[in-house]
Parts: C-alpha cells; sequence; structure tokens
C-alpha cells in the first residue's frame, strides 16, 4: 500500500512538479483517506470504491473538519486516482463524480475609514525607517496591490508625474491611480529617503530595507504587526486587510464593480462581488441601528 504513496510522491515531484505545500497537502490527504479505509472497511488503496471516498467525506464532516479542508481531501483523492488510473494501477478514478462540498465563504475584515486614518498615521517622518514605511502603507491603500506585488515594484514602475503606479502580476500588467497624500509620501520617500538607504546605486527594487536590499515579505509583515500593535487597533491587519478595505471603501463611494475587478487584478468578477456583500452587511448594521422601527 504504502508503494502506491510512494510512487505518487515521485510522480508529483518529478513530472507534475508539484509546489512543496501541495506535495505535503496531497500526500497527508491520501495517507489518511488510506488509514480510514483500512479502520472502517478494511480495504486497500486499490480497491477504493465511490461509496467509499462519500463516506469519509462524511465522516470528516462529523470529525469538525471545515468544508473547506474537505474540499481539499476530495481534489487531493481526485488527482491521485488519475494517477492510478493512468498508470494502470485502478481501473477507474473513484472520485471522478464525487460532488465536492460547497465551502462556505467567509467574508474577509475590513477597516473603518477612522481605524484607516489611524493606521496610516502611525508612522513617524522623523528618520529612514518612518518615512519609508509612512511611503509603503500609503501605496498599500491607495492601490490595493497584493504585498507579493508591493515588495516586487521597482522604482520604474511608478510615475508620480501622472499619478499613478504600474504593477505586474503573472505577466499580466495594470495601471493603479494614485491619491495626492500617497504622491506626496512616496516623493518624499524617492527624493530624500531612498538615496541614503540602497545598498548599491543600481538597485532596482523601490522599497528597501535597512541594510539596502529589496524588502522581504516578512520584514514587510512586522512593519504591519508594529503599526497595528502602535495603533491598538484590536482588529487583525494584515497587508490583505488594507487591500479588502481599499475595495470596499471604493465600493462604499460609488465605484463600479469592474473597475475594482481591474485595479485588484481579478481574473473573475466574482472575487470582486465579496465587497458587495461587505457593504450590504454594513449598511444592514447602520440601519437596525439607526432607523426608529428597528429598534
Amino acid at each position: 500500500m504504502e508503494d502506491f504513496i510512494k510512487g505518487y510522491e515521485t510522480y508529483l515531484t518529478n513530472r507534475k512538479h508539484s509546489s512543496v505545500n501541495t506535495l505535503s497537502s496531497y500526500l497527508r490527504d491520501v495517507s489518511q483517506f488510506q488509514r480510514y479505509l483500512s479502520d472502517s472497511a478494511s480495504r486497500s488503496l486499490e480497491e477504493a470504491t465511490q461509496n467509499n471516498i462519500e463516506s469519509y467525506l462524511t465522516w470528516m464532516l462529523g470529525k469538525g473538519k471545515s468544508a473547506s479542508t474537505v474540499t481539499r481531501a476530495l481534489a487531493a483523492l481526485k488527482n491521485f486516482y488519475g494517477y492510478m488510473q493512468t498508470e494502470g494501477f485502478a481501473a477507474s478514478n473513484p472520485a471522478k463524480s464525487v460532488v465536492p462540498i460547497k465551502a462556505e465563504r467567509k467574508l474577509p475584515q475590513i477597516l473603518t475609514g477612522k481605524e484607516v486614518e489611524l493606521f496610516l498615521e502611525q508612522p513617524q517622518c522623523t528618520d529612514l525607517k518612518g518615512y519609508r514605511d509612512h511611503a509603503m502603507l500609503e501605496l498599500l491603500y491607495a492601490t490595493g496591490i497584493r504585498v507579493t506585488e508591493l515588495i516586487s515594484l521597482n522604482v520604474d514602475d511608478l510615475n508620480l508625474a501622472a499619478g499613478f503606479v504600474r504593477c505586474i502580476s503573472k505577466e499580466k500588467e495594470r495601471v493603479i491611480p494614485l491619491y495626492p497624500a500617497a504622491v506626496r509620501a512616496l516623493s518624499d520617500y524617492l527624493e530624500n529617503i531612498r538615496p541614503q538607504m540602497v545598498g548599491r546605486a543600481m538597485e532596482p527594487a523601490l522599497f528597501v530595507n535597512m541594510s539596502g536590499e529589496r524588502m522581504s515579505r516578512q520584514g514587510f509583515w512586522k512593519i504591519i504587526k508594529y503599526y497595528q500593535e502602535k495603533a491598538q487597533i484590536k482588529k487583525e491587519i494584515t497587508p490583505h486587510t488594507l487591500r479588502h478595505s481599499f475595495a470596499a471603501h471604493l465600493l462604499e463611494n460609488g465605484a463600479d464593480l469592474r473597475s475594482i475587478q481591474e485595479m485588484l487584478g481579478h481574473a473573475d468578477i466574482s472575487s470582486t462581488q465579496i465587497y458587495t456583500h461587505l457593504v450590504r452587511q454594513k449598511l444592514k448594521s447602520v440601519y437596525n441601528k439607526a432607523h426608529p422601527r428597528a429598534l
């Protein structure tokens, strides 16, 4: 039985070139299913039926596993049995016709306008780090870009005279406007601060760490957490919190979904529509608190 999992691991590694995370989660899910089969049905992996897989998913839900975890396990089993069928170890894929469980989509947490203002006020423009952090946070909220996109920006991606930034992600380019306060913060940083921070004259990175090298993901997460504590905001703030807040605030103030989709770089409009639910939820809360007949 272990030979099948070992062979699957080799297949994922050498032929599919799967990421470390995919490899780890798929192998874990198949191994867990193997144990379930052995304990509950006295079957081996190659003997599994569609009914076995459906029973396994029901068992997982009964154990308190989330819908997203169960759906991920099914995806792993579909992939595994696709491999088994291709290699001739199974006549068919017993997971192929199993319907995924619809995962409940949680609404993202956003900051209020006042919380955003408080958060953006935290970096003090009294030293190199303060100016840099102020520029980074203003840019993040001004554009709603992802943290990976932020730290990947080069100086050449900015056009402050025109007031926009160019963001390239997955070989797709999008141009996002910048509000005046972000332009000012970036101008101060570029003209007076960055030249003192870069380790080498030819460094292309827009944002660098205190060693003069491109800012890392981990480094930026630490910055976010530091200013959250400094602002004493109880909500959990991540780089994605500012991205969600950017989109929700635009929608609240009249921006259309298609424009927001383009700025966020969403391939599918359904990913952007979640912000409509957020705004409706907020409106309902305001209504229930303020309408005299709702009290």
